[in-house]
C-alpha cells in the first residue's frame, strides 16, 4: 500500500512521524523531493519501505514505544544512535534512543518497525514477567544476526507477494518467529539472562531479581530494591541468590557491571567509543580501582588495561590505577 508519492516535503513529513515518531526533516541543498512510503505489511511486526529521492537529515526525539530495524535496499546513509555512530549498514534502535540519520537521494530502506508490546510478552513468555523497562539492543547487527536478517526479508518478501493477507494465521507465527529470532541473535540488556542454563527453573521471584539488575545495572541500586521489584523481602531474596546461584544479590549486580565494564572497554578499544580504564570503572560503581583491577583480572584472566590497549603493555602492567584511587 503506498502511503505517499510525490514531493510535497510537508506531506510527507507528516506520513512518516505518524507512522514511526516525530521528527525533524531537511532536505538538504534544496533538492527536489521524489519520496515513496509504501506499507508491506502492518502488525506486531510492521514492513514499510522508504526513499525520500533526495538526500536529506531526519532527526526524531526520543524514541516511543516501538522498534525500529534499518536495513538499506540500495544508497547509502549514516547512523547516529545516542550520538554515537553505527558502524554497520544494518541497525535496531528502540524506546527511549534517540536517532539521527541521512540518507542518499538514491537510498530506499526497508524498515521493519517492532510493537514494544511485541517484545515485552516474548520476554515475558521466557522469563516468566514482563521487563520493567524497554530492552535495549545494540544499535550494530552484526555478523551474528545475519540469518536473521534472511528470515526478515524473507518475511517482506511474503507480505509484498500476498501470502499473509490470505493466512493471518501464517503472518502471526512468522511475526513471533522474527521477535524471538531478534532476541536471540542480537545482543540486548536482557541477553544473558535469556542465555543463562537451567533458567527455565529458576523461581520467578529470583528471575524477577536478575532482569531488574540487568536493566538498572547503571544506577545505585540496593539489595532492596531488588527485593521489592522481586516482590519479596530481603531475606527471601537472599535465600534465594543462595540457594540457587550459589551467590548473593549484590554479588550478581557486581558481576553484571564488570561485564559491562568489559564490554565498554572492548567498544573503546576498538576505537568505537573514548574513555580510560577509569572512566570506565568509575562508570559502572567500581570507586576502588585496585579491587576493580584484582576483580577484572581473576575474571578474564588480564587487567582492564590490557582490554584496551592489548598490544601496547603486558600483561601485569597495571598503572593506569593510580595508587592515590578513593576506596569505596
Amino acid at each position: 500500500m503506498i502511503l505517499f508519492e510525490g514531493r510535497d516535503v510537508d506531506e510527507v513529513h507528516e506520513v512518516v512521524s505518524n507512522h514511526f515518531a516525530p521528527h525533524r526533516l531537511r532536505v538538504v541543498a534544496n533538492q527536489p523531493l521524489a519520496g515513496r512510503f509504501t506499507a508491506v505489511h502492518v502488525g506486531a511486526v510492521s514492513v514499510f519501505e522508504l526513499g525520500y529521492g533526495a538526500d536529506v537529515e531526519v532527526r526524531p526525539g526520543e524514541m516511543p514505544d516501538i522498534y525500529n530495524v534499518h536495513v538499506p535496499l540500495s544508497g547509502h546513509g549514516e547512523l547516529r544512535v545516542d550520538n554515537l555512530a553505527v558502524g554497520t549498514e544494518s541497525s535496531v534502535v528502540g524506546p527511549g534512543q534517540r536517532l539521527r540519520m541521512r540518507w542518499s537521494g538514491d537510498s530506499n530502506t526497508l524498515i521493519l518497525r517492532f510493537a514494544r508490546a511485541a517484545i515485552d510478552e516474548a520476554l515475558a513468555t521466557r522469563l516468566g514477567d514482563l521487563p520493567a523497562t524497554p530492552t535495549r539492543f545494540d544499535p550494530e547487527i552484526r555478523a551474528a544476526a545475519q540469518s536473521w536478517l534472511v528470515a526478515m526479508r524473507a518475511f517482506a518478501d511474503n507480505a509484498a507477494a500476498g501470502l499473509f493477507a490470505r493466512s493471518p494465521l501464517a503472518a502471526a507465527h512468522f511475526e513471533q518467529m522474527l521477535v524471538h529470532g531478534l532476541l536471540d541473535t542480537q545482543p540486548h540488556t536482557l541477553s544473558e539472562v535469556l542465555a543463562e542454563p537451567g533458567r527455565p527453573e529458576l523461581p520467578q521471584v529470583l528471575r524477577r531479581a536478575m532482569a531488574y539488575c540487568e536493566e538498572h545495572a547503571a544506577e545505585p541500586i540496593t539489595p532492596a530494591d531488588m527485593a521489592v521489584a522481586a516482590r519479596v523481602g530481603v531475606r527471601s531474596l537472599q535465600r534465594a541468590f543462595r540457594s540457587h546461584l550459589d551467590t548473593t544479590p549484590l554479588a550478581y549486580l557486581y558481576r553484571i557491571r564488570l561485564d559491562r565494564a568489559h564490554q565498554d572497554l572492548l567498544t573503546i578499544a576498538e576505537g568505537r567509543a573514548i574513555g580510560s580504564v577509569t572512566e570506565v570503572a568509575l562508570r559502572w560503581g567500581f570507586t576502588h580501582l585496585g579491587r576493580f583491577s584484582a576483580q577484572y583480572r581473576q575474571v578474564y584472566g588480564h587487567p582492564p588495561v590490557r582490554t584496551l590497549r592489548p598490544a601496547d603493555r603486558l600483561a601485569d602492567n597495571v598503572s593506569e590505577f593510580p595508587r592515590s584511587a578513593a576506596a569505596g
